[in-house]
C-alpha cells in the first residue's frame, strides 16, 4: 500500500514519517511511504504520474492549495484512494462532509501520543480497505502475495505473467516492474477479457500486444519483452486481436 503524507510542519512531518515506518515494520510491510512534503504541488505532480493508495493531508498548509482542495482534485481521478485528513482544528473537519471527499479517517493534532494512536488506527482501517480493494471481484484488480507483502495490481498495466523457473511460481510484468510469487496462470485466465493465454506458460494482456509473428509463432509485447505462442492458438489470437480493434474504432 503506498502511502503519501502531505504535512508543512516538518517535525509533525517526521513524527508520521517514524511512525507509519515502525508500523510497517512491526505489523504491515505491505505499507510504504512513497512520498513525504510539505508541498502540495509535489502531491499532485505525484498523482498525475502514478497514485497512491493512502493519503494523509493536513487541512491547514501554508499555501494557496489546503488539504482539502489536493482530496478534490485526487477525487477526480481515483475515487477509491483512501484519504485521511490532519487538522489543529477539529471543527473544519465536517468542511470535508460539506466537499463529499468521502474521507476515511480524521486525525485530530494533540499529543504526540495520541496522535500516534490515532495514526495506527487510521492506518488498520486504510489497510484493510487496500485489501478489500484486491479481492473484489467487481473492480480489475489482482491481489497478489509477495513473501509477507500484499500487493494490489490494476490488471490494465499488466503486460504478461509466465510461469517461472522457480517452481510453483510465476512472474509478472507491468507498468511499474516486476514480480514473482506463488500461483498458477489459470487463477488469472478468468479475471478479465483480456488476458489471453497464449501458451502454457504465458498469459498475455491483449491490450499491449505491440506485434505478431506468425512465422516464429511469438508476440511482441508493449515493453519490449517477446512471448511464445502455441501453434493451436495462433489464429485465435489473431482472432481475439481483431475484435479487439474493432471494439476500439
Amino acid at each position: 500500500m503506498k502511502v503519501v503524507i502531505c504535512e508543512d510542519d516538518q517535525l509533525q512531518r517526521e513524527q508520521l514519517l517514524k511512525e507509519i515506518q515502525a508500523y510497517a515494520s512491526f505489523h504491515e510491510p505491505s505499507i510504504e511511504v512513497v512520498l513525504c512534503t510539505g508541498s502540495p504541488d509535489e502531491v499532485l505532480a505525484y498523482s498525475q504520474l502514478q497514485q497512491a493508495d493512502c493519503y494523509l493531508l493536513d487541512i491547514e498548509l501554508n499555501h494557496q492549495l489546503d488539504g482539502m482542495d489536493i482530496a478534490m482534485d485526487l477525487r477526480k481521478n481515483d475515487p477509491l484512494t483512501s484519504i485521511i485528513f490532519i487538522t489543529t482544528h477539529a471543527d473544519r473537519l465536517k468542511l470535508t462532509f460539506s466537499y463529499k471527499l468521502a474521507a476515511l479517517d480524521f486525525i485530530v493534532k494533540d499529543t504526540p501520543k495520541r496522535i500516534s494512536i490515532q495514526l495506527r488506527e487510521a492506518l488498520q482501517a486504510a489497510f484493510a480497505t487496500y485489501k478489500q480493494i484486491g479481492q473484489s471481484e467487481q473492480l480489475p484488480m489482482i491481489q497478489i502475495e509477495i513473501g509477507e507483502r500484499i500487493k494490489n495490481i490494476k490488471v490494465q498495466d499488466i503486460y504478461y505473467l509466465e510461469t517461472s523457473s522457480l517452481p510453483h511460481k510465476l512472474s509478472l510484468y507491468d507498468r511499474n516492474g516486476f514480480y514473482e510469487f506463488y500461483g498458477k496462470l489459470r487463477d488469472f485466465e478468468q479475471l478479465d477479457g483480456l488476458l489471453f493465454r497464449c501458451h502454457k506458460s504465458f498469459l498475455i494482456n491483449l491490450r499491449h500486444v505491440r506485434e505478431v509473428n506468425k512465422k516464429e509463432r511469438t508476440v511482441l509485447m508493449a515493453n519490449g519483452a517477446t512471448c511464445d505462442v502455441s501453434f493451436r492458438l495462433i489464429r485465435e489470437l489473431q482472432k481475439r486481436l481483431s475484435l479487439q480493434t474493432k471494439d476500439l474504432s
